[in-house]
């Protein structure tokens, strides 16, 4: 590309006015070069910051005016200077003096030295040497940034490789086509990559064939996506030549053959983020983005020392250092500390020491707890939710009855109706669901225990579900009320009701305006299905429990996110076995697998052992960055609003978005009304007593012994739960989606909860007055 060069800016910095001033003056005018002069150094960073000068001269002949080094130090701290080449200005030596060592010079942020010299002319040569050397690579360096600026927002889907297809870039159309994230390509050869079986077998030997003797290949080709899906694509595959007349990199365009692949391209971006990387793209796809990497790398030492925002988005600059070798992430952070505690002082070098201990240990999300006795209900819930299990008794196996699952099928469900046929006194409960302080209660008994049918045909004909997924009313109803049927109407908490709860508390946060702007329709979709069948089937006991009674769920599933597994597997088994409740039948397979994808990953994420890893990602990959960019952009108009979308549109967060959305939705009830509230804890508690009775009886050991329904004090383990799980989870989605009246009721419970146990109360309600 034409590099446009204004008149180059010189600064001159020298505490008096001599002939070696004067000679790089006179030579600036000679050479055309605009040219300032600072006598301090402070005079000097501040025309430094005005003027971006390609060139700094910096006297370094006399140190008791200022130290050359500090004044290229100060410079170099800024952020305009990763493009300048700052020149010091030494005394010449005499013929019994040995040439000194350059490298301080270099380390302090010098480019090169200037032997004075007064002469015009020498001087003159040294500016275009200068100018026809360093400063116009610093050009071309900065015409990068247009470049790589271009490539992130072209549409084409676009991929560089080293000579020994090794992936260097990839843009965010080839993120999107292909379902991966940049940081799982970045570095991998080609060959790493899963291949598509469409393709002919010497396909991939022909393509090198060609563009080994530097020639452009371009053809159809057959490529996987993460999902496994293939995908056709017509592909431009061009050799670049480097230093030497050697093929340096392979730069390989592409873009979806037929109509056919481009509309779940387009559907599916979000899931793509982290489904698809085909194989067949290997061998010119993936040069890219180890070059925009190492870029990135080169800058990251001047951008630190930048706006203090600049340290909330640490996450995304890491990622990108992470994405460059093939190193582990947590090896390449533990080189990176190490390498900064060389340079800092005693005191930063041990607290270094101490954060290295912590990276070290495998627990990196998970809260350390004080002894036992300081909060035993904290304890319990901890172990409770937060394992799979404690040990495996032998003789003690807890099986569930096969008959026990409420294998309902559609022809012993009670008839369907429309949504315009529902009973007036259900449709005016119906009316109040947009509301956050709608009433669940108030449905349940209306429904006879059916309130998910109901309320799941008022929200997804709201979000226009079935207009989406291209099916009837009647496949819904069928549907809901299969998925209604398979819920325990016994259990006293996890039961229909509870997942018509979470589904009204997802569809509310659909509705906010932030959340609403980073997802998609798929995604959406997706959330409210996912809300509705996320505790199909739930026996009424946690994970634990199953793993130590050795319970055929918790064999099946290697005690590993037991019941999580269970209620997405049965969710799609129920769904898919029939064709009148079958609501996925009408879209094509590549927009079923996305979607199947992300339902099962919003169902995972109710999983109580991942909640910290859940939650800190959030926080550090969007709560940080937005905040940043909001304190960085205080003092300009409209810049913030599009950053501020870019880190919420992108793939990988709108997943992490998702995840938290459906987990708050999920335990959602301290924030609920003070009477919602009290009843849902009185729910969950009578579930964790059965639980806790029924471990006594089989000889189990119990995992959460404070839930004795003799000795329990359910304001405590209210409270508990609250400082432990729900407060930093809940103010951490409440800075994204804005929620100022949950908190406002979660702040009131948590009083309520305190007051009660400052009496010493164990119950639900205070004593009666008598």
């Amino acid at each position: 590309m034409r590099l446009t060069q204004e008149p180059i800016q010189v600064l001159l910095v020298f505490a008096k006015e001599d002939s070696q001033s004067d000679a790089f003056w006179w030579a600036c005018d000679r050479a055309g070069f605009r040219c300032n002069i600072a006598r301090t150094p402070e005079s000097a960073v501040e025309c430094f910051l005005d003027k971006h000068h390609e060139i700094v001269v910096i006297d370094g002949r006399h140190s008791r005016y200022f130290e050359a080094e500090a004044v290229c130090r100060l410079i170099r701290a800024t952020k305009p200077s990763e493009h300048s080449v700052i020149l010091a200005v030494v005394p010449p030596i005499t013929s019994e003096q040995e040439e000194p060592s350059a490298l301080p010079l270099l380390c302090a942020g010098f480019s090169r030295r200037f032997v004075e010299n007064s002469s015009v002319s020498v001087c003159y040569n040294e500016l275009l040497q200068i100018e026809h050397g360093e400063v116009r690579c610093q050009f071309k360096l900065r015409a990068c940034n247009s470049v790589f600026t271009a490539l992130e927002h072209c549409q084409e889907a676009v991929e560089i490789t080293s000579e020994d297809h090794v992936i260097q870039y990839v843009n965010p159309a080839f993120e999107r086509m292909m379902g991966y994230h940049k940081g799982e390509l970045i570095g991998k050869e080609l060959t790493e990559l899963p291949k598509s079986e469409k393709n002919r077998a010497d396909l991939l030997d022909t393509i090198n064939t060609c563009i080994k003797k530097g020639k452009e290949w371009q053809g159809t080709y057959y490529a996987r996506r993460k999902s496994g899906d293939s995908i056709q694509q017509h592909v431009k595959i061009t050799p670049v030549i480097g230093q030497g007349g050697k093929i340096r990199h392979f730069v390989s365009i592409k873009r979806p053959q037929s109509d056919n692949n481009k509309q779940p391209y387009k559907q599916n971006r979000d899931e793509k983020g982290s489904e698809e990387h085909p194989q067949s793209e290997c061998h010119s796809m993936r040069h890219r983005d180890r070059r925009k990497e190492s870029v990135d790398a080169r800058s990251i030492s001047s951008r630190s020392s930048d706006a203090p925002s600049l340290q909330n988005r640490r996450y995304s600059s890491v990622a990108r250092i992470h994405s460059m070798t093939i190193e582990a992430p947590i090896t390449k952070v533990i080189n990176i500390i190490n390498a900064a505690q060389e340079s800092s002082p005693v005191t930063v070098a041990e607290a270094l020491d101490r954060v290295l201990e912590i990276l070290r240990t495998t627990e990196l999300y998970s809260p350390q707890l004080a002894s036992k006795d300081d909060d035993p209900h904290t304890n319990d819930l901890v172990g409770g939710l937060m394992s799979d299990g404690l040990r495996r008794l032998s003789g003690n196996e807890y099986v569930f009855s096969k008959s026990s699952l409420q294998n309902v099928s559609q022809s012993q469900l009670a008839i369907p109706v429309t949504l315009n046929d529902v009973p007036a006194n259900i449709a005016k409960l119906l009316d109040d669901e947009e509301r956050w302080e709608f009433n669940i209660l108030e449905l349940e008994t209306a429904t006879l225990k059916r309130p998910l049918t109901y309320l799941g045909l008022k929200v997804f004909s709201s979000f226009g579900v079935c207009d989406f997924l291209s099916c009837t009313e009647a496949t819904l109803r069928s549907w809901l009320q299969v998925i209604e049927a398979n819920y325990h109407a016994s259990n006293s908490y996890h039961n229909s009701t509870h997942a018509a709860d979470v589904l009204h508390a997802t569809a509310y946060f659909l509705r906010k305006d932030r959340v609403k702007s980073s997802l998609e329709p798929l995604d959406v979709v997706a959330a409210l299905i996912a809300a509705t069948v996320h505790d199909v089937d739930h026996p009424g006991r946690t994970n634990s429990f199953l793993c130590n009674a050795g319970s055929e769920l918790a064999v099946l599933y290697n005690d590993t996110a037991v019941l999580e597994s269970h209620h997405a597997a049965l969710a799609f088994q129920l769904t898919v076995r029939d064709g009148k409740n079958n609501i996925f039948k009408n879209i094509d397979r590549t927009q079923f697998r996305t979607l199947r994808q992300a339902i099962i990953d919003m169902v995972l994420a109710t999983e109580m052992t991942r909640h910290f890893e859940h939650v800190n990602k959030f926080v550090n990959s969007i709560n940080k960055p937005m905040a940043a960019i909001e304190e960085s952009s205080s003092n300009s108009e409209g810049s913030d609003c599009e950053s501020q979308a870019s880190i919420r549109n992108s793939p990988e967060n709108r997943l992490l978005i998702k995840r938290m959305m459906i987990k708050c939705a999920d335990v959602a009830n301290p924030c609920r009304p003070l009477e919602l509230c009290i009843e849902w804890a009185g729910r969950i508690s009578e579930e964790y007593f059965a639980q806790t009775d029924e471990e006594k009886r089989q000889g189990l050991p119990v995992v959460m012994p404070v839930f004795d329904r003799n000795t329990c004090s359910v304001p405590k383990s209210q409270i508990s739960f609250i400082d432990y799980f729900i407060t930093d989870m809940f103010d951490a989605w409440d800075a994204f989606a804005s929620l100022p009246g949950l908190m406002e009721h979660l702040s009131e419970n948590y009083k309520y909860w305190k007051n009660l146990d400052e009496i010493k109360c164990k119950s639900l309600r205070p004593p009666s007055s008598p």
